[in-house]
């Protein structure tokens, strides 16, 4: 059996012009991330940590900012065709761990619903999915509210 380990990043601005959406739920806040889709940070950040650990490239490669079609895009979509293309590709994935990195709002009561629509898109219980939020202290574009980061790590595992 095989075994690879992916690490995923992004980072988004932050805007009032937008809604804010974090593991394919919308929370509220009075910022929201500018991207080319929804701006998921979160999800983003888990899809190219498992196009990754396959081999697959990133997002942007796949997704690319410079498609009309696919302007707005809800990124749960994004992460379904990841998921899908690695299954196809012979890999599944054993479990997620993602840290989001905002001051603001406060994200640990939205976690176990994230985890919830999270869970079935990536074929995986929910128990194995980690997501931690933490802000940067007050320091840098994170700390002046400007943008949001986040990082995940996937193993996945595969038959060959």
């Amino acid at each position: 059996m095989k075994i690879r380990v992916g690490m995923g990043f992004d980072v988004h601005q932050l805007s009032d012009e937008r809604d804010l959406w974090l593991g394919g739920i919308k929370i509220p806040s009075e910022l929201g991330l500018i991207g080319h889709s929804d701006a998921d940070v979160l999800i983003h950040a888990i899809a190219d940590a498992i196009l990754g650990a396959a081999g697959l490239r990133d997002i942007g490669f796949h997704f690319p900012n410079t498609n009309k079609k696919i302007e707005g895009i809800d990124s749960k979509i994004i992460l379904r065709k990841v998921v899908d293309l690695i299954h196809e590709k012979g890999w599944r994935i054993e479990n997620i761990d993602a840290t989001l990195v905002m001051e603001k709002p406060k994200i640990n009561p939205y976690i176990e619903q994230m985890k919830e629509v999270l869970a079935p898109i990536l074929s995986i219980e929910v128990n194995a999915i980690g997501i931690k939020a933490t802000t940067n202290e007050t320091m840098g574009f994170i700390g002046r509210e400007e943008g949001a980061t986040a990082y995940a790590v996937v193993l996945l595992m595969g038959a060959n």
